[in-house]
């Protein structure tokens, strides 16, 4: 794919993302019960999740209709292609049940199983990240770059919680521990993608987390990278994205939070 054509995809990824946002907002706190189901143990779908799935959808079909799809709700398109969009309609669907301002639209595109174009917008503070292989990342028009700390005791550190595997939750706590003990503190917002966007953007210095789906990471991940950062699993190997396990920081940060998380997790994951 040209540079020229990956350009083009990403702007279809905006416009989808921005669409699916601004429905996501005209509609929240308007949900009634009825419209809100579990998935699983503390893990919920609204019908606002499908809809903005099927804006985005539209959206990529009408100009990819032969790219293949692996969406949250609707699952895997039956096309066969070397382009693959991979989205999460809404992100952080808990708080947007309680209209706790963290949630996001994520939308990447693997082109041959690589990461080539990632988008994740805020609707709540219209804040629109996104970037491609080779071209950098940005939030809004601004180039954004990992923070610059060296050292983990200054640093900021995100994470999420293994709500949909709590048969791991010792190990976490373990590894939480460990990083509590030797930053500056640790956030959990609610959302991975804005984790990692904060991540790719400098607002937080790292990110860690289990258990997550490849729509959950992949937008985020191509940020960091293009922003300068390393992502990784827990051993510092790649295979985030089939296993769900995801390290991210600066390079040095990262290398130092490898150095925690190893041994708790010596597979990575």
């Amino acid at each position: 794919m040209s540079r020229a054509e990956l350009a083009r995809c990403r702007q279809v990824g905006v416009e989808a993302a921005q669409a699916a946002g601004q429905l996501l907002m005209r509609s929240l706190g308007k949900l009634r019960q009825s419209q809100v189901a579990q998935k699983g143990v503390s893990d919920y779908v609204t019908s606002l999740d499908r809809a903005a799935e099927r804006i985005i959808l539209r959206t990529i079909r009408a100009r990819f209709p032969r790219h293949a799809i692996r969406a949250e709700e609707s699952g895997r398109s039956r096309h066969t292609s070397p382009y693959e969009w991979v989205i999460d309609p809404l992100d952080g669907t808990t708080n947007y049940i309680h209209q706790f301002p963290a949630f996001a639209v994520s939308i990447a595109l693997l082109t041959e199983g690589r990461l080539a174009v990632g988008v994740i917008y805020d609707p709540w503070r219209d804040e629109l990240f996104h970037g491609m292989r080779g071209d950098g990342a940005r939030l809004n028009r601004q180039v954004i770059h990992v923070a610059g700390r060296r050292r983990l005791a200054e640093c900021l550190i995100a994470t999420g919680f293994p709500f949909r595997i709590r048969t791991r939750l010792d190990r976490y706590l373990i590894s939480f521990r460990k990083i509590f003990l030797h930053s500056s503190g640790i956030r959990r917002a609610g959302s991975a993608a804005l984790d990692l966007a904060y991540t790719a953007c400098g607002r937080v210095d790292g990110f860690w987390e289990m258990g997550l789906s490849p729509w959950d990471i992949a937008a985020g991940a191509l940020l960091i990278e293009e922003a300068g950062g390393r992502v990784s699993d827990f051993a510092g190997q790649p295979g985030y994205l089939a296993h769900g396990s995801i390290l991210a920081a600066n390079p040095m940060i990262h290398s130092q939070l490898v150095k925690f998380l190893k041994p708790v997790f010596p597979s990575g994951r």
